[in-house]
Parts: structure tokens; C-alpha cells; sequence
């Protein structure tokens, strides 16, 4: 244990005055706040079905991969997660490794989508995406990077088109939605989805945000706004804050259809572990999964617990199955200093030894 602080008039007094310091600056600091944008890199639209669009990154140097990869992201926050800003943007080195980077905007959901199946977003517009980058390009397949829920999407994508996929790399991705450390799974386990999506209708996105904010309540409601007072007096840090801010509360509505059949194949039956999920009339098989794969997973992840994504391994029909763990949680693995000097190098590494 540390040496304990006493705690004295004098030093109360001074961390007043500190305080006071930081809040007398925030004025200041305030004005010269602009308007909070995001993403560090250029990008340009490739192919759109109504909402859903498929852009192109575009770095300073032409891409030297003869396999471009496309990002999957999850539906339930915005993708530009991974090119948030310029010294926190995974694209961003990866594009300076000469990586060839394509990423599926899922848009925003309204009441026209309510009736979309999870064979939309998986066959119909991820589908639809990775056939043009493959046309495109003259392949027979892309390698495919999923992300969070997007990854489940990549599994399944790639389970029931091997052929569409030389390889695939899955990073924060449940594949065991039933580990005992999995606080999303034994909220959602007992929910009655019927009663709840044909009431909605679409999922409202400030009803998910609010269940994920309350996985780590005085973190996220109390913690960090607390913490906010320290950069009170920086411009830069103001701003990475109002960023950050800016991209969990921008967050999309669930189409219905899709969630009620997402919430019971994989949070209530646990389907890749005990078999049964289906996407339209087809059924998926993980050992169907026989390209490369890498599996990249945080180890102080809150959402996806580490053995959730550890569960992947043993399951698809590759013997070429590499894991990967890093330092940090479910937004740290994108954001944090460690995250942009590792994880972009890791994953070029191991495409480059498949090239």
C-alpha cells in the first residue's frame, strides 16, 4: 500500500485553490474550443445500398497490400471509432503500413428498417460490400476485419462464404455469450424480446447506451466527469474529451427484426457454442471457417470478456488460428496510446506473413 495523504487544512486548502485554478481557466479554455469533428482520414464513398456505405480510406502514399481489407463494424455505435482522431486512428497506421483499408457504414436506423433480418446486414450489405471491393479489385476474396458485434457478423459472413474470405481477423468479438463474467448476457438472458421489440418497434438508441452505461456506473456517470476538472485548462484535452463524448452518445437506433433475432441466437441460445444459428434459411457452421484467422481480444474488457473471445479457438476449421491479447478494455484497444503502437503493427504483421 501507497503512503497515505493526510489530510490537513493546508492541503484541503490547496487543492481548493487548485480546483478553483482549473475552473476559472475552463472560460477561457471553453471559447477556444471549436466545433468537435472526427476522423483523421480521408475517405471516399465506393458503393452505397440506401443507408448503409461503403467508404474507402485514402492515406498519404498508395497502398502497397495486393488484398485490401474490409471493416465490419458493430451496429450499436458509429464506425469512425477507428479513425477517431489523428493520434488515436488504428486506420491510420494502418494505411502507413500500406494496408488497403474499406469500412461498411451501417447508417442510422428509422421505421423503414424495422423489418430488417440479420440476413440483411450480414448477406444483403456486408455481402453486397465485399463483392464490389472483390470486383473491384479483380479477386476471388478479401481479407475481412470484424469488430465487436461486427465481428459476429464476420464470423458468420465468413462461415457461410469461405470462398468470399482469404482472411479473417475478429478483435473484440463475443463468441461465447454465456461466460459468467458476461453482465450484458444475464441482463438480456431472461428478457421477453417478442414483448419488447413488437412494443418498440426499433430499439431506441438512448435506451442502449443508458444499459451501457450502467455496466460501470460510477465510472461512466460520476468518474470521469470528476476527472474532466483536471483538463479544465487544456485545449487539446477539453476537446479529446468532447470527442470522445461525442461518440458514445452518437449512437443508432436498433432495427427491430434484426435485434430480436440477434438477442435470442446469441445472448439467450449461445449459438456458436451450442449450434443453431441461422441466418435466413442457412445455417451457420464455424468449422465452415477455413482461412486464416486472427483473433484479437482486450484483457480488461467489460463488454466482451476476454474469455468470450477466447472461445473462438478449437471452433473454426483452420489449424492457421492465431490469438492475440492486449492491455486494456473494449474503447482502450482503439484509443489508447498502446493500442496505435500495437495493434496496427500486429495485424499488418500477421496479413503480411499470409500474403
Amino acid at each position: 500500500m501507497g503512503t497515505p495523504i493526510a489530510i490537513t487544512p493546508q492541503a484541503l486548502g490547496e487543492e481548493a485553490a487548485r480546483l478553483h485554478a482549473k475552473l476559472a481557466a475552463s472560460a477561457d479554455t471553453l471559447r477556444q474550443v471549436g466545433d468537435i469533428g472526427y476522423g483523421a482520414t480521408r475517405k471516399e464513398e465506393v458503393w452505397r445500398d440506401g443507408k448503409v456505405v461503403l467508404y474507402r480510406y485514402r492515406g498519404e502514399r498508395a497502398p502497397t497490400a495486393r488484398v485490401p481489407l474490409v471493416i465490419s463494424y458493430a451496429l450499436v455505435n458509429r464506425p469512425y471509432m477507428v479513425d477517431l482522431q489523428q493520434d488515436k486512428s488504428l486506420v491510420r497506421g494502418m494505411l502507413e503500413r500500406g494496408e488497403d483499408l474499406y469500412i461498411l457504414d451501417w447508417g442510422y436506423a428509422d421505421r423503414s428498417d424495422r423489418y430488417l433480418e440479420l440476413e440483411d446486414y450480414i448477406q444483403r450489405f456486408l455481402g453486397g460490400a465485399i463483392d464490389h471491393v472483390r470486383q473491384a479489385h479483380r479477386l476471388e476474396a478479401v481479407n475481412l476485419l470484424g469488430i465487436c458485434q461486427g465481428g459476429t457478423f464476420a464470423l458468420c459472413y465468413a462461415a457461410l462464404n469461405p470462398h468470399k474470405v482469404r482472411n479473417l481477423i475478429t478483435m473484440v468479438t463475443p463468441v461465447d455469450f454465456h461466460t459468467p463474467d458476461n453482465m450484458l448476457s444475464h441482463w438480456t438472458r431472461e428478457l421477453d424480446v417478442d414483448l419488447f421489440v413488437d412494443t418498440l418497434g426499433n430499439v431506441p438508441a438512448d435506451l442502449m447506451n443508458w444499459c451501457y452505461l450502467t455496466l460501470k456506473p460510477w465510472r461512466l456517470f460520476v468518474q470521469k466527469y470528476v476527472g474532466m476538472v483536471d483538463a479544465l485548462d487544456d485545449v487539446k484535452a477539453t476537446e479529446d474529451f468532447l470527442r470522445m463524448e461525442k461518440w458514445i452518445f452518437d449512437s443508432p437506433d436498433q432495427a427491430g427484426e434484426a435485434f430480436r433475432q440477434f438477442v435470442k441466437q446469441f445472448y439467450q441460445a449461445n449459438g456458436f457454442i451450442n449450434g443453431g444459428v441461422r441466418i435466413g434459411e442457412r445455417t451457420v457452421d464455424l468449422k465452415a471457417i477455413t482461412m486464416p484467422v486472427l483473433n484479437i481480444y482486450a484483457e480488461q474488457d467489460h463488454l466482451v470478456p476476454p474469455d468470450a473471445s477466447r472461445a473462438l479457438r478449437g471452433r473454426v476449421g483452420t489449424d492457421d488460428y492465431t490469438e492475440l491479447s492486449f492491455k486494456g478494455g473494449h474503447i482502450g484497444i482503439y484509443v489508447s496510446g498502446r493500442a496505435q503502437r500495437e495493434v496496427p503493427a500486429a495485424i499488418h504483421d500477421w496479413l503480411a506473413q499470409r500474403a
